[in-house]
């Protein structure tokens, strides 16, 4: 278990420095093993499992990108009222579309994975966020650090300089 959490935060790590499709490719990887060891998986239930999964983990970044490609479109401080109230609307759409489809492939999932596996699933959907956004706040903090000792560095020479 230690491992596998290793595993996760070297992934996370490598990935989060480096920003191209082999990074999300990591992220991936460190996310269905995380998964795979929470859910307890067969053999069976994986082959069968993860076409299910990862069908409606797109179907819900497609919905997600939506919405974020109409919101790009509409600064909210220069939108009429209209057309904030649209986005408000759209963004109502975009969560029940969430939810049906959070249903419908929970079903489908269902028929593979017992209804404990379920709960474990989201569990550890929701433990991966967690654990993504604490190393994404880490390395902006080290990245102010840095940025903070490089400004005193330049100060310290300034002044050496100035003498």
């Amino acid at each position: 278990m230690k491992y596998l959490y290793t595993l996760i935060f070297v992934l996370f790590s490598a990935a989060l420095f480096a920003q191209n499709d082999e990074a999300l490719r990591k992220i991936e990887s460190a996310k269905i093993a995380l998964i795979t060891e929470r859910l307890n998986l067969t053999p069976e239930q994986a082959e069968k499992f993860w076409p299910v999964y990862n069908e409606y983990f797109n179907r819900q970044r497609e919905v997600r990108s939506e919405y974020t490609q109409l919101r790009k479109t509409i600064d909210p401080k220069t939108a009429t009222e209209e057309e904030n109230r649209q986005l408000l609307e759209l963004g109502m759409q975009v969560k029940e579309r969430q939810l049906q489809l959070e249903r419908e492939y929970s079903e489908r999932m269902l028929g593979v994975i017992s209804n404990r596996q379920m709960v474990n699933l989201r569990k550890a959907e929701e433990d991966f966020r967690k654990m993504l956004v604490e190393r994404v706040r880490q390395r902006n903090m080290q990245r102010q650090r840095m940025q903070q000792n490089q400004r005193n560095n330049n100060d310290r020479l300034n002044k050496q300089r100035k003498n």
